[in-house]
């Protein structure tokens, strides 16, 4: 049976400030936990979220759909687990002053431990996506989280290494 994911987060401020944020290129993305975010956004274009370096490629996918500030649609794999892609859907909407995220996570099949991995981790981003656009920065304990992962970046696995990533190989 195909596991689907559905997590919402309501963020007191306008629809584009929050697209900004979700899709801001090249620079840190404290929400998603220090990485930044590559792509063109063109539908069949890659996409990646890498350490700021660009040594490590955490997640890679394939843009699907790209319409601001509504709606993004890719598919998701962990460079460090060798799983299939699984779909991601960004839908954000204007309710009133008020924006509302809803993250679908779907197209699992047997990737169990990406499942339960995001199962948490998309609480924690779009609760931090909620307090970077509302407060201007992600709360102590990500910010604790995000130096101790900076200082262990050594030890992790291989397969996030940008050369040990099969999609991104022969690529610069």
């Amino acid at each position: 049976m195909e596991e689907r994911q559905v997590h919402v987060v309501e963020i007191k401020a306008p629809v584009e400030d929050v697209w900004a944020e979700i899709t801001k290129l090249k620079q840190i993305q404290k929400p998603m936990f220090g990485t930044v975010l590559e792509s063109d956004f063109k539908p069949g274009s890659r996409m990646m979220y890498r350490s700021e370096d660009g040594k490590r490629v955490f997640i890679i996918g394939e843009v699907h759909e790209f319409l601001p500030p509504k709606r993004f649609v890719h598919t998701f794999r962990f460079t460090n687990l060798p799983e299939t892609p699984t779909l991601v859907e960004w839908t954000l909407e204007d309710k009133g002053g008020v924006t509302r995220v809803t993250v679908v996570h779907s197209k699992f099949v047997d990737q169990k431990k990406t499942a339960d991995s995001v199962r948490t981790s998309w609480v924690d981003i779009l609760a931090n996506i909620k307090a970077v656009v509302e407060t201007g920065d992600v709360p102590f304990k990500t910010r604790l989280m995000l130096k101790m992962m900076g200082a262990f970046m050594f030890m992790l696995p291989k397969e996030t290494l940008r050369q040990n990533v099969p999609e991104l190989k022969g690529k610069n």
